[in-house]
């Protein structure tokens, strides 16, 4: 009986609210609007390149190994909780455990180990994925950031364009080891927008960035002020666009349809209107974008940033 006569256990609230958390935590798993096919995704959106299934992977093995975490620490505390609870053992203050050596070189090591592979996987997939040297690209790209929008430097040889995008000015911000790759009289044509720009089917904001379908893109990453990072969602893949250097990766989209892109990186005080739409078409339809921007007079490039500093140049010399 309670001291104020009342015949209520204490522990019953204490359940209840229990019983309630849980409900809650159901609800929450339950009404998050994903089907059961895209909970293996954790959260990702459905891969659409080649390289894509990497990242998912990664994602996937790091969300089992924190769970496995999860599940043992909470098991440690619940245990901990009832088995040495007072009104259990009727001890005011239970045996105190000091300097054990074991379970101290335990919480040390394991820790260490669980770190170790996940560094070690985390290593190995990122040099895959920024690897140039595995596959020539079929296609380059020049991506230019910029406060508020985006630019796109289809590095290629197009019907009505002349020039050279090795020796072209407005691409020097680009280092020569990535134009070593350039298909030669790559005369050029671009494509750029503001952030009222707004794809004309789907009515999505942004300039849309066209690839084709099966084909090898490098996109190599030019800023014109501050730091931005283009990040295409369903590629589950994104990389800063840096002013004073210049970075670069390649992917090959394996399904076509028009996907949503942004900025990731704060840059200013508009940085939510830096959004994009990525387009994958056939490689016909493709080829004839790039010719229908020439007809438009979009031929040659627009400035792709600002040139690499001298301490950069010299990194990447020593990198070589």
């Amino acid at each position: 009986m309670s001291p104020n006569g009342s015949d209520r256990s204490p522990r019953r609230p204490m359940r209840r609210k229990l019983l309630q958390a849980l409900t809650a935590g159901l609800v929450l798993a339950t009404a998050t609007g994903c089907t059961y096919k895209d909970f293996p995704r954790l959260g990702m959106p459905t891969p659409t390149t080649e390289e894509a299934p990497r990242i998912l992977s990664l994602w996937q093995g790091s969300w089992a190994a924190a769970l496995a975490v999860g599940v043992l620490v909470w098991g440690l505390i619940l245990w901990s909780a009832f088995f040495h609870r007072r009104s259990r053992t009727k001890v005011e203050v239970p045996p105190q455990t000091r300097y054990n050596m074991p379970i101290e070189a335990l919480y040390t090591v394991v820790p260490i180990i669980i770190i170790s592979v996940l560094f070690y996987f985390t290593a190995r997939d990122e040099s895959k994925l920024l690897s140039l040297t595995d596959k020539k690209p079929d296609v380059t790209v020049n991506v230019v950031g910029f406060q508020w929008s985006w630019g796109f430097n289809y590095v290629a040889d197009v019907p009505g364009s002349t020039g050279d995008a090795k020796t072209d000015k407005n691409l020097d911000a680009i280092p020569n080891r990535f134009k070593d790759a350039f298909p030669a009289n790559a005369g050029g044509v671009y494509d750029v927008g503001t952030p009222g720009t707004r794809n004309p089917q789907t009515g999505n904001p942004g300039p849309t960035l066209w690839l084709p379908k099966g084909k090898t893109v490098r996109f190599i990453l030019t800023s014109r002020d501050v730091i931005h990072s283009f990040w295409v969602v369903p590629f589950l893949m994104k990389q800063d666009v840096i002013p004073g250097h210049t970075n670069a990766f390649q992917v090959t989209p394996n399904k076509e349809g028009t996907f949503l892109g942004k900025c990731a990186e704060l840059c200013g005080v508009d940085h939510s209107r830096m959004l994009f739409n990525v387009k994958v078409v056939s490689p016909e339809r493709y080829e004839q974008h790039l010719k229908d921007l020439a007809k438009k007079g979009q031929t040659g490039y627009i400035p792709a940033g600002i040139a690499q500093t001298s301490h950069e140049k010299n990194r990447e010399t020593n990198n070589l």
